[in-house]
């Protein structure tokens, strides 16, 4: 599994109905897409930054295609309308761990 991580703040002051819209066109597509496992959309308990999006790939090659697709393209250059500070991390599985790990009930 691969995790990419895109996270971002808010310009101020932008039309929060319109973002919200923009937010389920994107996760629509971004749903549609092959090899992808899980969505997770977190807000920052802390400040900045204020959004954070986890997308859960079968394969690197899965996220790789989604990445190069005009799709993903046109998803980014509307985000800039609504957001600063964007970044992206990739994360695959530690060879020390490779598994989650859960506490013992």
């Amino acid at each position: 599994m691969v995790e990419v991580d895109k996270t971002y703040d808010l310009v101020p002051g932008i039309d929060q109905k319109a973002y919200l819209e923009y937010a389920k066109r994107a996760l629509a597509t971004m749903l549609r897409s092959p090899g992808l496992i899980e969505i997770r959309v977190q807000r920052s308990l802390l400040g900045s930054p204020q959004v954070r999006l986890a997308l859960i790939w079968e394969t690197l090659a899965d996220w790789a295609n989604f990445a190069e697709s005009q799709e993903r393209r046109m998803l980014d250059a509307e985000l800039f309308q609504f957001a600063t500070g964007i970044n992206l991390e990739i994360w695959g599985p530690s060879p020390a761990v490779p598994e989650p790990l859960h506490p013992s009930n």
